[in-house]
């Protein structure tokens, strides 16, 4: 007999999905009510409200799409991207790639800039693509490389963009909530997002916004976007002010009480300090890390706080090192994709899952692990990561003497 499923405890320190604050789970468990409920279309102007603060923007086409980050990528170049437009864009991993498929698929024209795997878009590279390409319609990037941790200067890539006449469409599904990102003020057109990263909801949504430039775009097709469920012509029409909306689909309701919820819980911790706490536990977490003698993927200057990508040490099995993991110490961290599969490990510290109790647990269930095959630290991984948060907590009292 099949009975009711109960999932184990993990600490999720891998790629995503995060850990989900309790609040947000308690959020999914109230009462369902209907998706065109008076009550319910308070809640979604409020979760626009909260998506523009969180994007830094002003721009009114600002909504969470009833599906995963896969589908705010779609939703983006299906809207803005027609047959026979060229597009630049840029691919230094797994999702860059993706962006180019879609590309491809919608019948457009890909001219890629590629970089290695672990380093950020170079901006050379892209500006002698664009020089090259005056007819292209829009330049493509990833902000934070899920697959290598590495983060791309996306402010001087917009500004690229603008000069070249190019509307810019960012992957921001896991800086969101996690590094600064602006989408005013660097001349972000249409970006995308996911729940389930740094903004630690349930998956299977991803917030979008879109500038005044790319709704005019949209405006202007000649064609109709290839996605119905995607159309934004059709979703604005149940999105839109005002009391009255188009039924156009069952939105995911409790999914999206549970993102408010986040999102509201973003605003009482204020986003710049939710992306300076991320970046006192990833300083904490690499010092912990290089004590145990692992190395990272990116260069310093380049890392994502959120998303650690280091290299697996020699003689160190990569699936039963994380079985491991899993199953000694409920701690799940995330594999290397594409050339990086069985080299590299991706820890994440994302959202709710930025803590200090999550960096010490990571480290100590690792240096365990490693032991066993050999590769002995003795504790300094979590010696190493106090240390850093004792410095951190140094020079926040000077500040405050200072200040």
């Amino acid at each position: 007999m099949i009975r009711s499923f109960h999932p184990p405890r993990r600490i999720l320190l891998g790629p995503g999905p995060s850990d989900i604050h309790p609040r947000v789970l308690a959020a999914l468990s109230r009462s369902t009510i209907g998706h065109l409920d008076p009550a319910f279309i308070g809640m979604m102007d409020e979760l626009k409200v909260l998506l523009q603060r969180a994007f830094r923007t002003q721009n009114p086409l600002t909504l969470p799409v009833s599906a995963p980050g896969s589908a705010g990528m779609e939703a983006c170049f299906a809207n803005l991207v027609e047959p026979g437009d060229l597009v630049v864009v840029c691919e230094n991993g797994v999702f860059g790639a993706r962006m180019r498929e879609n590309v491809e698929r919608l019948g457009g024209r890909a001219v890629v800039v590629r970089d290695e795997w672990g380093e950020p878009v170079d901006l050379n590279k892209v500006e002698d693509a664009l020089k090259a390409h005056p007819e292209a319609v829009a330049l493509a990037f990833v902000h934070a490389e899920t697959s290598t941790g590495a983060r791309s200067d996306a402010a001087a890539l917009c500004q690229l963009a603008r000069r070249h006449g190019c509307l810019a469409i960012v992957d921001a599904v896991t800086s969101l909530g996690g590094i600064p990102l602006e989408v005013d003020a660097w001349g972000i057109d249409a970006v995308y997002a996911g729940s389930q990263k740094c903004l630690s909801c349930v998956p299977g949504l991803s917030p979008l916004s879109f500038s005044e430039r790319a709704v005019a775009r949209i405006r202007r097709r000649t064609t109709p976007v290839k996605s119905w469920f995607l159309d934004l012509n059709l979703v604005m029409g149940y999105w839109g002010t005002g009391t009255k909306r188009a039924y156009h689909h069952t939105a995911p309701v409790n999914a999206l009480y549970a993102l408010h919820e986040a999102l509201v819980l973003l605003e009482e911790e204020g986003i710049e300090n939710a992306w300076r706490r991320h970046a006192l536990h990833h300083r904490a977490l690499a010092a912990g890390l290089a004590a145990l003698g692992l190395q990272f993927v990116v260069a310093e200057p380049h890392r994502l706080p959120q998303l650690n990508a280091v290299y697996i040490p020699p003689g160190v099995d990569d699936a039963a090192a994380r079985a491991m993991l899993l199953a000694d110490f409920g701690i799940e961290i995330g594999a290397g994709l594409g050339p990086f599969a069985g080299k590299v490990w991706r820890i994440g510290l994302m959202g709710h899952a930025a803590r200090k109790e999550n960096v010490l647990a990571c480290l100590a269930a690792l240096e365990a692990v490693l032991a066993r095959f050999g590769v002995r630290a003795a504790g300094a991984g979590v010696a190493a990561a106090l240390a850093a948060y004792t410095a951190a907590e140094g020079e926040k009292a000077e500040g405050h003497k200072g200040g």
